[in-house]
């Protein structure tokens, strides 16, 4: 069994090394948000991972540009270059602004397997309610670019810093090979992080970044 769903935390370790910071989200990306809340479920988050680990679901990594039914792409801000770490999942593409963050990552993998994507996407948003102080500032559960989708933005304590991140989950369906055979299912994920107190700085790479990202059957 694969583990390809990797927690925000294990993320943002890998891009930085020895860097602080952490994962995840959206359009409003700034320091302030209008809505600014706390997980408080009185059960703790369930990792998407764990549970379509639990439902039998296998996802093998695939690079985004090595896919032939799927197009699925970012842009790279000037002054932003792609990174490289031994620590990350075969196929992660990840560009960073100078040495630490900002870094945006993006994940596919191949699944295989049966499962229920709307209770699926239930539990996408889990990796970063459980970072260290977690505080929400935006979420959305509509689709993206036609496909089922979660996303979520928030901010979080790591190694003495606070991180703001953006993290967007799609399950995405590839062009079918043949009439009257579904396509393959995707998981991808999207995660942007930056340091908080930058986060208003870096806002227009960021917003160039989500607004250039590419789902759509090949």
């Amino acid at each position: 069994m694969i583990r390809w769903v990797l927690p925000a935390a294990v993320v943002v370790l890998a891009v930085a090394g020895c860097g602080p910071a952490e994962p995840d989200y959206h359009s409003i990306w700034s320091t302030s948000a209008t809505t600014t809340t706390t997980a408080t479920s009185t059960e703790a988050p369930v990792p998407l991972s764990a549970y379509l680990e639990k439902l039998g679901v296998n996802g093998a990594p695939v690079a985004p540009d090595k896919l032939t039914d799927l197009t699925v792409s970012f842009p790279t801000p000037p002054g932003w270059a792609p990174y490289s770490n031994a620590n990350l999942s075969p196929g992660t593409r990840v560009i960073a602004k100078g040495d630490t963050y900002p870094t945006a990552m993006l994940l596919v993998f191949q699944l295989t397997g049966d499962f229920d994507v709307k209770e699926a996407l239930k539990h996408a948003d889990a990796d970063a309610e459980l970072s260290e102080n977690f505080k929400r500032l935006n979420g959305s559960a509509d689709n993206y670019r036609g496909f089922p989708s979660s996303m979520v933005e928030g901010t979080y304590d790591l190694n003495g810093r606070r991180m703001q991140s953006y993290n967007r989950v799609v399950i995405a369906t590839g062009t079918p090979v043949r009439p009257n055979v579904p396509g393959q299912k995707y998981l991808i994920q999207l995660t942007l992080t930056s340091f908080a107190d930058q986060a208003a700085a870096q806002g227009p790479d960021i917003e160039a970044i989500l607004k250039g990202f590419v789902v759509k059957p090949t």
